[in-house]
């Protein structure tokens, strides 16, 4: 089927500083979901992430996001609505992981699960496949329990959905990545 070497290496994003955040406790509790089917999982946490082009990339902060960024076969995106789009938080991070570092293109080929509100065209745009299925929690504030682990119902229902297929995506095309993502025009400028 395909190369299981190592599991699925999948960082999480989330758009939110506060601690208690419905967008956070949603990401935990995805990120729990996928580790029981086999993921290896990462979290960025955005205290203290600077506003991109205020300070150089050697932040420490940075740093930490662009090593994540560049350890992850895939990623897991959710943000609060704010006015009917991200937060400011969640894009900030996404505005930190550039495109391309040189000749690597730090997102370019890895898969991408988006959770709460559409961001499917950002994650194009960082050229990632982002997987068909995605999850929105109505009345958040309704659907965890006070531990912080979501109620039964049909949200967490979807939340598996949403994390078995970015799994099962992540499995099939990590190893061809690179043939998936070779272009013509940056052959043709080589």
């Amino acid at each position: 089927m395909t190369n299981f070497d190592h599991p699925p290496r999948i960082l999480f994003l989330y758009g939110s500083l506060r601690e208690r955040s419905y967008s956070r406790l949603l990401a935990e509790e995805a990120a729990r979901i996928i580790t029981e089917m086999g993921a290896e999982v990462k979290f960025f946490h955005p205290h203290d992430l600077p506003l991109r082009g205020r300070v150089e990339d050697s932040h420490p902060k940075v740093q930490e996001l662009l090593e994540l960024s560049q350890w992850s076969e895939g990623q897991v995106w959710t943000s609060p609505e704010m006015h009917g789009n991200i937060t400011g938080i969640l894009k900030n991070q996404i505005d930190w992981i550039p495109l391309s570092i040189g000749s690597v293109r730090p997102t370019q080929g890895k898969t991408l699960a988006v959770m709460q509100v559409s961001l499917r065209i950002l994650g194009r745009w960082m050229r990632m496949f982002t997987i068909p299925n995605q999850s929105s929690v109505a009345k958040a504030y309704q659907e965890f329990h006070e531990d912080g682990t979501m109620k039964d119902s049909a949200y967490r229902d979807r939340v598996i959905d949403v994390m078995e297929e970015l799994y099962k995506f992540t499995l099939l095309l990590r190893d061809k990545v690179d043939y998936l993502t070779d272009r013509y025009s940056e052959r043709k400028e080589k």
